[in-house]
């Protein structure tokens, strides 16, 4: 029996200390962006994800294409860093072909939880093929947070 409990010990051991790295010791790059898509909260066709999932997201340095979808205005007074503007009204299959590639990992966002133009946004470009994520909190919930936003 103690075979067993020692075997199983080593084996964990090999699992953990060689978790995102490879044979040769280099380190893999996780998919972070399809474990959130994955885990996210399904609600009304669109994955939404929380400020944590967010975070975690572009702290990992996977390749995603982060979008406010807000009027150029409102891009124009603060948007959260690295966003590109792509307002509501503009999305649409032309566009998405010309501003995305088709294997874009997306995230949308717009003003707070209340505001439902990243809900038709991921909608409109889930429908289009693309795997979208919604940052339901927004600008708001984004400085509420102590993040700062440019302009």
């Amino acid at each position: 029996m103690d075979k067993y409990i020692i075997g199983g010990w080593i084996i964990l051991t090999v699992l953990i200390t060689s978790a995102g790295y490879s044979e040769g010791g280099e380190e893999v790059k996780t998919d972070t962006f399809g474990a959130i898509y994955e885990e996210a909260l399904l609600k009304e066709g669109v994955r939404e994800i929380s400020y944590e999932q967010f975070v975690k997201l572009r702290d990992s340095g996977d390749d995603h294409v982060l979008l406010d979808v807000l009027l150029p205005d409102s891009y124009k007074n603060g948007h959260i860093e690295g966003a590109k503007s792509f307002p509501i009204p503009t999305i649409n299959k032309e566009n998405a072909q010309k501003r995305l590639s088709k294997n874009s990992r997306i995230v949308v966002y717009c003003a707070n939880f209340h505001c439902q133009a990243s809900t038709s946004a991921a909608k409109a470009l889930s429908g289009l093929g693309y795997k979208v994520l919604d940052y339901k909190g927004g600008l708001k919930e984004w400085e509420e947070k102590g993040n700062s936003l440019v302009k």
